[in-house]
């Protein structure tokens, strides 16, 4: 699949493609051999507890050790971490976290394995920025917070609609009492970009070296729920109308599932359809700015809401 995307750039730079275990140390040390960046965003996604809680760990934290490593071997100078605003939280649907910054001493107390292997893998970056590289040189790190992305490909729209079409062409509600600021997936991309520049450049690298900068840009803050429609409504699906259980309701609903999950561990793996966790992280008021990645990066969105609504 990621060679098909490839194929259909149209630029002149050659892209080479080596596919392999981010758990394989041989071939990390081989991937990264006469690089001069490491942008890592290779993890397991799951925010619902599909994927074994040891597979996740292995793969977002062992994995990102194991590829800080490989560039000290390698004498890699810079890596750029992509994090998740997951690892600032939402703590609790209560807390209402508007326009948070970096200064702000937030983190994620879930036990639940995704934002807790990201915060892990995270913090092992920042801990890595000074390291001395094989060559005798130093390795420079930092770590994008996007916040909830959306764009060509998402598969958390892409199954929205696929159920919506399914449903007689009703969405069905996931955050509407949410408030967030998602930010599009190009303009994500465009931030990468710049943190590169930034630690390479000696006057900008000082500020930039070991920090984390949120990443966000103009799409209006909104519920979960609104940006999917906004998103969809050009398939005519629609919001649903009927009447939904109290956020209170479900979050106690959600502890219950839990329960029964666990219940049923020894003998039975059963995934309820929602927890705490999920219900929390779709329905909180979480939104953050960019200004830090404005001043230290020169991050500026490269598209506007309305261009990337069109794509």
């Amino acid at each position: 699949e990621l060679r098909e995307e490839f194929s259909k750039l149209q630029n002149k730079t050659k892209l080479t493609v080596l596919e392999g275990d981010i758990l394989d140390e041989p071939f990390l040390k081989r991937a990264c051999q006469d690089v001069s960046v490491v942008i890592h965003t290779a993890c397991i996604i799951d925010v619902f507890g599909v994927t074994h809680r040891e597979s996740i760990m292995n793969v977002n934290v062992k994995g990102t050790q194991l590829l800080l490593e490989a560039c000290v071997q390698a004498s890699v100078p810079v890596f750029i971490y992509t994090s998740t605003l997951e690892v600032a939280g939402p703590n609790s649907y209560k807390e209402i976290i508007q326009n948070g910054h970096e200064e702000e001493p937030l983190e994620n107390t879930w036990p639940a394995p995704y934002p807790y292997s990201k915060k892990l893998a995270e913090k092992a970056v920042m801990a890595a920025n000074g390291w001395t590289l094989k060559n005798g040189g130093t390795l420079y790190t930092c770590a994008l917070r996007p916040m909830y992305i959306y764009g060509e490909g998402g598969p958390f729209l892409s199954a929205s609609i696929n159920e919506a079409l399914n449903n007689n062409g009703i969405l069905s509600s996931v955050g509407k009492f949410s408030t967030v600021n998602p930010v599009y997936v190009g303009n994500v991309a465009w931030a990468h970009i710049l943190a590169l520049r930034a630690l390479r450049d000696p006057k900008k690298a000082p500020s930039v070296q070991g920090q984390f900068y949120y990443i966000s840009d103009d799409t209006p803050h909104q519920s979960y729920d609104n940006l999917n429609y906004i998103l969809s409504k050009g398939f005519g699906l629609c919001l649903d109308s009927r009447w939904s259980l109290p956020l209170a309701l479900m979050y106690w609903i959600g502890f219950l599932l839990e329960v029964v999950s666990f219940l049923l561990s020894p003998v039975y793996s059963y995934q309820p359809p929602f927890n705490r966790h999920t219900v929390t992280l779709s329905n909180s008021v979480f939104t953050f700015s960019y200004k830090k990645a404005q001043r230290d990066l020169a991050y500026k969105p490269l598209y506007s809401w309305e261009e990337a609504k069109q794509k």
